[in-house]
């Protein structure tokens, strides 16, 4: 279990930590390519009566009055001392605004993911060892309308019969714990339902495998058989999975934060785009850009314990 952390592996996390820099510089591009053609802040932000020199003030202020390649030059260089801008909005450094929020986005996705793996890999493991049986056919319609339904309507059907109905948990904002249950259903429906279908796929192709018929013919207990062989050699895809669409549930939690009025980053990047508050938007996109990359290579470095077979060169 050591030897997949010697020389091979430093190599390949220097490798690919050497290649967030220019997936860093990528994502700036378009972020600020795309933040651009939202619109003139200083129409929006400013209210009506504000004169044609009072906009100019403004942009002066902020730098919006030079060419888009000087802005970005510059912003580039602001980047390297950590300045990630002004929010337009909130008048503080646009990182302090997107920091302060991601806990909350941070705390909803790991609620989410943790009724994934309590409900996904269970479901899909039964799935697997009942196949044919009414379970099964239970299990896979489950799956079918759990990949089916939009995040938004569930959430404001949970909200309208969960909230407004029963009054069981409260319908928006945060309120204590209970206020986590119905977002986090809503976030965790789609990923729990691929999860299970991935799982129950993966355990029926090991199940088949000649490795299990010869450990059955052993008389290895069945039990042994499905947790201690099939799931172990089930489970890559399964973390594989996990592991990205969890850096999916912090950046794509957009839909569920404004439906449950969430104070996260998802609806902070919402209420910036409204604003065109680019430093905002510019800083939200690299968090999230960078927390995605950063959890798949922690998945990549797991392989090598889940499977003692890779090696890293």
């Amino acid at each position: 279990m050591g030897t997949p952390w010697g020389h091979g592996m430093r190599a390949y996390l220097l490798r690919r930590l050497a290649q967030l820099v220019p997936v860093a510089i990528g994502v700036t591009l378009v972020a600020f390519i795309l933040t651009r053609l939202t619109g003139d802040p200083a129409v929006v932000l400013l209210p009506p009566e504000a004169t044609v020199a009072d906009r100019a003030v403004f942009r002066a202020a902020y730098g919006l009055d030079r060419p888009l390649p000087v802005q970005y030059l510059l912003y580039l260089a602001n980047l390297l001392h950590g300045d990630f801008g002004t929010s337009f909005g909130y008048g503080e450094p646009a990182l302090r605004v997107v920091l302060n929020r991601f806990p909350a986005t941070f705390e909803l996705s790991v609620a989410a993911m943790i009724l994934v793996v309590i409900v996904g890999i269970p479901a899909g493991l039964l799935s697997a060892s009942w196949r044919g049986t009414v379970l099964d056919r239970i299990a896979r319609g489950g799956i079918l309308l759990g990949q089916s339904i939009a995040t938004f309507w569930l959430g404001l059907m949970l909200i309208l019969i969960f909230a407004v109905r029963l009054r069981l948990f409260p319908p928006s904002g945060w309120e204590g714990m209970s206020s986590l249950v119905l977002p986090a259903v809503t976030l965790a429906l789609y990923l729990t339902a691929l999860v299970a279908r991935l799982t129950r796929s993966g355990m029926l192709e090991v199940l088949s495998a000649d490795f299990l018929r010869t450990a059955r013919a052993k008389g290895v207990r069945e039990s042994t058989v499905l947790w201690r062989h099939a799931f172990s050699n089930a489970l890559l895809p399964v973390v594989t999975v996990l592991g990205i669409q969890f850096g999916s549930l912090l950046a794509g939690a957009v839909v569920t934060e404004t439906v449950f009025s969430w104070p996260g980053v998802g609806s902070l990047v919402v209420d910036a785009l409204s604003r065109r508050d680019y430093p905002v938007i510019q800083a939200a996109v690299l968090v999230f850009a960078l927390t995605y990359a950063l959890i798949n290579l922690t998945v990549d470095l797991l392989y090598a314990y889940l499977d003692p077979r890779i090696r890293y060169r």
